[in-house]
């Protein structure tokens, strides 16, 4: 279980009358892929692959030509890369195939885990607000130089960043989530400005994605004294 909410297998998200004629469907571990896609009047449709995790979390690799290499986007980002005129109305400008035919995101139970977790706030932390409050942050490898995203959607995530910022020696391959290496390229500037901000993709830090201290970014077990702050402002 993680944060309230269990890891559920990709092959259990959803029943088979939601998947029906779905398509691009693949079933991973924790998640389901299916096709998605956003359209701009002016430059057409933007072709993706949306994965929908049983936390609530929603990622979109885009394949809008060949040579794209954005991936793991948020819905908002992809609807902002794919140049939508009307942006900030992701549920509904987000589509994806079904039975042939173009149906906005909101209309489809593939959202039905993400507002689970924003109801619950179970695996996405929340300001008293209500919105998202951690956006993806980025360390730099100790031996290449170029600097790794992190993404902070749950305790687990949050407590890999943390770790890793507090360790000057830190590099890329002690990566444990994902295969990167000192020889892989870092992100092209045009993907490190979206950082999962809920009010704008391309924020530089607000107070909807930037996080001061919390329980899911803060540990009890940690002897740094940022935690041990936070620790005694809870306690006092």
């Amino acid at each position: 279980m993680e944060n309230g909410i269990d890891k559920v297998s990709g092959s259990m998200l959803f029943s088979e009358e939601e998947l029906i004629e779905v398509s691009g469907l693949k079933k991973g571990g924790d998640f389901v892929e299916v096709t998605c896609g956003c359209t701009s009047h002016r430059y057409g449709d933007a072709v993706g692959k949306l994965r929908v995790f049983s936390n609530g979390n929603l990622e979109i690799t885009c394949e809008c030509t060949p040579g794209c290499n954005e991936d793991r986007l948020t819905p908002a980002a992809f609807e902002k890369h794919s140049g939508r005129e009307t942006a900030r109305k992701w549920k509904n400008n987000v589509w994806l195939i079904v039975k042939g035919e173009k149906v906005p995101l909101s209309k489809t139970a593939f959202l039905k885990y993400y507002n689970q977790a924003s109801k619950n706030g179970n695996g996405i932390h929340k300001a008293h607000s209500g919105r998202v409050c951690h956006r993806d942050e980025f360390v730099r490898c100790s031996r290449c130089k170029k600097e790794r995203r992190f993404r902070l959607r749950t305790k687990e995530e949050c407590r890999i960043h943390h770790d890793a910022l507090a360790d000057v020696n830190w590099k890329c391959s002690d990566i444990l989530y994902d295969r990167i290496t000192c020889d892989d390229d870092e992100e092209r500037a045009s993907r490190r400005v979206y950082r999962g901000c809920s009010r704008s993709p391309t924020c530089k830090g607000c107070t909807s994605c930037v996080c001061f201290g919390c329980e899911i970014c803060r540990f009890t077990d940690c002897s740094c004294q940022t935690c041990i702050d936070f620790i005694r402002n809870a306690e006092a």
